[in-house]
């Protein structure tokens, strides 16, 4: 019996010894694509050939998503839901704000649980107002706006190092910059000037220094033959050129997957680490970023994770939804979860198994850069969406970063002498306070069935399913939903 027990005891020992080291522990890594639309990524089908080999490879060794969705597809409220779990009226980050002082968040979570928290790139956008949420950070302007895989690299390894110093297990969370506007110039790399940082833009609240180019090439750059204009745009001249441009953007935050994942491999982190990859929106063009539309909030997730995801699996089923990033994060670390969240952890779903409740997501807007307030809500099956615009009175018109550029301009003026385009510029501008949509038939939204009689048991379904969120979730908006829909 006394030997059985020196043997235990023997094991036991030895577990604490070895399990308390960042190379046996498990980490997560988090890497995230600015504005990239879903089908820009070869694994999900991107009609333009060769744009992402890094995040194809990555998705043959884990699982994609057919059906993930961001909550809300503005740059900062989506790091919000994400760093919280919670949706934008329940964490206070309704648009460009700070999460509310009460509201805790995850790294600051994981950090409190013996975790080393680092972040590269959008360090203004994550959780800004915890200054000590992470233990390593670097901002984009140390990285040429966020566009330098080199740089990148460079302070992966450096976060890495750092990593096998403190032997903790490690949440890093790097954020490419592209492919946000401005997007690339398509010069070959020989014929682009070597420009040093300059003082940018300062705000009061974030003063801070962006090179404004110009930029390292992208591994590929793509001519405006080589490319596919998005279905829900007219293929426009000005408007093939940008969305050239955009894809050499993305081939550039591909060159940025490329290195990082490079890096985690060579300090020997893979096969402990969990890998998660996704754009924040949709691509910053009309009828995209923004918005609430499939394309505007359908991100390209992907989940590596050695030993529990199976290789090369596709989800087709689940839908899965940024509020629930931090809730699967705790499940998987088997860290008890933060108090409030929305979300729901979809662990099960990562070890093959079905999720119940996984019908339905709900998607929101509210408040943009601008300040401008444009409140929309949307609740989403695999098939079918509704979408409310609370903000749309026939006078109201809605103007947002994404009709910058080429494209926009190229619309309205198209639109001076082609019906079709102007109809599409008017319902961008001023909208319909409801839209409903088939996106089985119609992926782009270009078709709205709100009056259609044969979707008239759909419409009920969602409008139903979409009150019962909002009531749930104490949305504040829920009154103005009502008169809308005409429930008293």
């Amino acid at each position: 019996m006394m030997r059985m027990w020196i043997g235990i005891l023997a094991a036991g020992l030895w577990f604490i010894a070895t399990s308390g080291t960042a190379a046996e522990q498990l980490n997560v890594l988090f890497i995230t694509l600015d504005d990239m639309n879903w089908d820009s990524v070869g694994a999900f089908g991107a009609k333009v050939p060769d744009t992402t080999p890094n995040i194809d490879r990555l998705a043959s060794e884990g699982m994609r998503f057919e059906h993930a969705h961001v909550t809300i597809a503005i740059c900062q409220p989506t790091r919000a839901a994400w760093m919280t779990g919670r949706y934008p009226h329940n964490s206070g980050a309704l648009g460009f704000n700070t999460i509310n002082r009460s509201v805790p968040t995850l790294p600051e979570t994981l950090k409190a649980n013996g975790y080393l928290t680092g972040i590269l790139g959008k360090t203004e956008h994550v959780v800004p107002s915890r200054k000590q949420a992470f233990d390593y950070k670097r901002g984009r302007n140390e990285m040429k706006n966020g566009r330098s895989a080199v740089l990148y690299q460079k302070f992966a390894g450096e976060f890495f190092e750092k990593a096998k110093e403190s032997k903790q297990p490690f949440f890093f969370m790097v954020n490419a910059h592209d492919p946000h506007r401005p997007f690339d110039n398509r010069k070959p790399a020989d014929k682009r000037k070597v420009a040093s940082p300059q003082a940018g833009k300062k705000k009061a609240n974030n003063k801070r220094q962006r090179q404004r180019g110009p930029y390292p090439a992208p591994s590929r750059i793509y001519q405006p033959d080589e490319i596919v204009v998005p279905a829900f745009l007219p293929d426009l001249p000005p408007i093939r050129e940008e969305i050239a441009q955009y894809y050499s953007s993305v081939r550039r935050a591909d060159d940025v997957v490329g290195v990082i994942l490079a890096s985690l491999n060579s300090a020997g982190f893979a096969d402990n680490t969990i890998v998660m990859c996704k754009s924040d929106h949709g691509i910053a063009v009309p009828f995209a970023k923004t918005n609430v539309w499939r394309n505007s909030t359908r991100t390209p997730w992907i989940v590596r994770w050695p030993g529990v995801v199976k290789a090369g699996s596709h989800d087709t089923k689940h839908l899965i939804a940024g509020v629930d990033f931090a809730p699967t994060i705790f499940d998987a670390l088997h860290i008890e979860p933060m108090k409030g969240m929305d979300g729901n952890s979809f662990l099960t779903v990562l070890k093959g198994q079905a999720q119940a409740d996984r019908e339905y997501v709900y998607t929101h807007l509210n408040t943009i850069a601008s300040k401008r307030s444009y409140p929309m809500r949307s609740v989403q099956t695999a098939r079918y969406g509704l979408i409310w615009n609370g903000w749309s009175d026939g006078k109201t018109t809605f103007k947002n970063e994404s009709q910058a550029g080429l494209t926009w301009r190229a619309m309205v003026a198209a639109a001076k002498s082609d019906p079709k385009i102007a109809a599409r510029v008017k319902h961008f501008a001023y909208r319909v306070p409801m839209e409903f949509y088939d996106y089985q038939q119609d992926p782009d939204a270009l078709h709205n069935l709100i009056a259609d009689p044969k979707m008239k048991h759909h419409v009920y379904s969602l409008t139903a399913e979409l009150l019962q969120h909002m009531q749930t979730t104490n949305d504040p908006q829920l009154a103005a939903f009502k008169k809308t829909v005409g429930i008293e």
